[in-house]
């Protein structure tokens, strides 16, 4: 991926680490320890205002899921036309903070997808701007443990 022509969908929920490896982040709160995905500015747990920035990681287990199978309306649109778009995966990973973030999958095949499998975050391109630069989103696939003959 180039660095200089592509789009973070979400620029404020990923980060890399000193390796370069994408992760996700959000906040936790200091009073009470609840924890957001995206990033809150108040928690709604306690009312408290003093949040800091939590790294949720990149690895999590698959809670459940659908096929997206119809081209989503907009903001969500990538800017596929119905004759352009292909069913994707959604679903909720479930994190080890215990937090759950809905996300795309890198999978659309319903036999290699299964409650409680392990998933590893990634980058990946899902549609163009208007300027056409690649627009960049977070995706979580089975981990290769998880994958059939893997």
């Amino acid at each position: 991926m180039n660095a200089d022509n592509f789009v973070l969908a979400c620029p404020s929920s990923i980060e890399r680490d000193v390796h370069g490896t994408a992760t996700l982040v959000g906040n936790q709160c200091a009073d009470c320890g609840e924890t957001y995905f995206p990033g809150a500015s108040g928690c709604t747990r306690c009312t408290g205002t003093n949040l800091n920035r939590f790294n949720f990681g990149r690895h999590g287990t698959l809670w459940t899921w659908t096929i997206q199978s119809f081209l989503p309306k907009t903001p969500y649109n990538s800017g596929e036309t119905d004759a352009s778009f292909k069913p994707y995966g959604v679903g909720y990973i479930e994190m080890p903070s215990g937090i759950k973030i809905e996300s795309r999958l890198s999978v659309a095949d319903a036999d290699k997808l299964k409650i409680g499998m392990s998933m590893t975050m990634s980058l990946e391109t899902y549609g163009k701007t208007p300027e056409g630069a690649n627009l960049v989103t977070f995706v979580f696939s089975p981990a290769e443990s998880d994958i059939e003959g893997g």
